[in-house]
């Protein structure tokens, strides 16, 4: 996995304007070697506390769109306070987490760094937020808007019309069934066997 750890200048254009010298602070302060790598299917970005040298290291994926990314960064941000605060002596995304979190979010709210429709998003959880991305299903929806580059027929699995087909990155292709409360219920063509897809999951439209 190619990695590329990023001087303060360059990480302004990962970043929403009016952001970088706030995020630039926590990153001198703690000397966080930021590291923005290539897409990771599993995970957006980490936090590790390396125990020989006793520093931080973050490093997010650097496909993202400016506000997820900034999102994402103080999410890594929040382990790291916890860290300090904490040391390993509390839950990953316990209540002292979702304190240094829910804090970070809203210095940035306040500042108006986000648009409306993300911040009205964050609003909503930011008491009680997920401990992964793919907990918080209706905000990556809002942030998908803010994608730069659109896929050509790739849509969200709640997107797509109720019976329609679709066909996964794997080359399966499916029938979209309900909503079963947040995932939705589909049925493999080939098998006919039922599983579960994320709302948020985004599949490439079969036209007929």
């Amino acid at each position: 996995m190619a990695k590329t750890e990023h001087p303060m200048n360059a990480l302004a254009a990962y970043l929403p304007e009016g952001s970088f010298e706030d995020v630039v602070y926590y990153i001198n302060l703690y000397s966080v070697h930021l590291t923005v790598t290539k897409k990771r299917k599993s995970v957006l970005g980490d936090y590790r506390h390396n125990l020989i040298n006793k520093n931080h290291r973050i490093s997010i994926n650097g496909n993202l769109n400016k506000f997820e990314f900034l999102i994402t960064l103080l999410h890594e941000i929040a382990h790291l306070l916890t860290f300090e605060q904490f040391g390993n002596r509390v839950d990953a995304h316990g209540k002292e987490w979702k304190m240094h979190y829910k804090n970070l979010l809203l210095h940035f709210i306040q500042k108006k760094i986000f648009p409306t429709d993300i911040t009205n998003e964050l609003l909503k959880t930011i008491h009680n937020p997920a401990a992964t991305a793919n907990g918080e299903t209706a905000l990556l929806s809002v942030l998908r808007n803010y994608n730069l580059i659109k896929k050509e027929n790739v849509l969200t699995i709640e997107e797509l019309t109720e019976g329609i087909l679709f066909e996964t990155e794997q080359g399966k292709v499916f029938r979209r069934g309900a909503k079963r409360r947040k995932r939705y219920e589909c049925v493999e063509i080939n098998s006919g066997k039922l599983y579960s897809f994320s709302a948020i999951a985004e599949v490439r439209l079969i036209k007929k």
